[in-house]
């Protein structure tokens, strides 16, 4: 048996779009069990009524057992703790399949190193931004030369915060994908660029003041706003509490602000803001995860 604790994960972080992400102290816990029978989900201990075989632990796991030519006959797969929640931008989907590829290699007896982990979950899901720092921890720029994956770990000062801010609706990938733009202008592209580089630098020398201007972007934040109900309104408001920067987190639907300093006033401002609202938003103070996936 397996057990592997897995961070959410926040991407694009602003003008970083599908190239920074980072880790987030939100976990799931995944037990899987080897068995001679018919494999089975449970979710937070009760047995799941969904296809075992259209679950993304379960098609990974499998498909990676498959690609060692690993004999198995069925497992029990127990997401006993669900704590990132799904199609909100928090990479789900990223935690289920690097849990299952380290759950894999263990399994095996088979030592996959750091590495083996990302090359084996970004062929799956398709893009490094979520798995990488699912996988070794704290923010990270990520990027794909010929198919292998080149990362670098940037230093986030302990003393910022992230405010999370996840609504009950979601936002469908696809459409948060569809409305975005099929090219750019030249001057967009610079905007980022300068930006991004900005970001970086600012968060090293911690020159707070230049975050909320790093932050911005005209890649895809403008875009899918309009699929985030009150999210301008929530970001002015943030602002206003005296945040230092916000952005999307991934494709949304999740907001998240940046802070240093007055934490439990700005979190009851925030809080009587979202809870006036037409719809229910759940908030969370959260730190960088440095650590990654780990099996526990």
């Amino acid at each position: 048996m397996v057990r592997v604790k897995i961070p959410a994960t926040t991407a694009n972080m602003g003008p970083g779009f599908d190239v920074l992400g980072m880790a987030l102290k939100l976990y799931n816990y995944v037990e899987i069990e080897e068995t001679d029978e018919e494999s089975k989900i449970f979710i937070n201990g009760e047995e799941s009524e969904l296809d075992y075989k259209n679950h993304l632990v379960y098609k990974t796991l499998t498909k990676v057992l498959d690609n060692f030519k690993y004999k198995y006959n069925g497992f029990n797969i127990n997401m006993e703790e669900c704590n990132i929640p799904m199609s909100r931008g928090l990479g789900s989907s990223a935690a289920c399949i690097v849990s299952a590829v380290v759950s894999a290699g263990k399994i095996m007896n088979r030592e996959f190193s750091k590495e083996d982990i990302i090359n084996i979950a970004t062929e799956i899901e398709g893009h490094p931004d979520n798995v990488v720092p699912a996988t070794v921890g704290g923010m990270v720029i990520s990027l794909m030369d010929e198919n292998k994956i080149n990362y670098s770990k940037v230093k986030v000062p302990e003393e910022l915060k992230f405010v999370v801010m996840i609504p009950s609706f979601k936002v469908d990938t696809e459409e948060s994908r569809d409305i975005l733009p099929k090219s750019y202008d030249k001057k967009d592209c610079i905007y980022n660029i300068s930006r991004s580089s900005m970001l970086i630098s600012s968060l090293y020398n911690k020159e707070y003041d230049k975050l909320r201007l790093s932050f911005d972007d005209k890649i895809h934040q403008p875009y899918r706003k309009k699929l985030i109900q009150d999210s301008e309104y929530i970001f002015e408001k943030s602002k206003e509490f005296g945040a230092i920067g916000e952005f999307i987190s991934g494709s949304g639907s999740t907001l998240i602000s940046v802070i240093h300093k007055d934490e439990e006033k700005f979190m009851n401002s925030m809080k009587d803001i979202l809870n006036n609202g037409k719809k229910i938003w759940n908030i969370k103070l959260l730190e960088p995860d440095l650590e990654g996936v780990q099996i526990v």
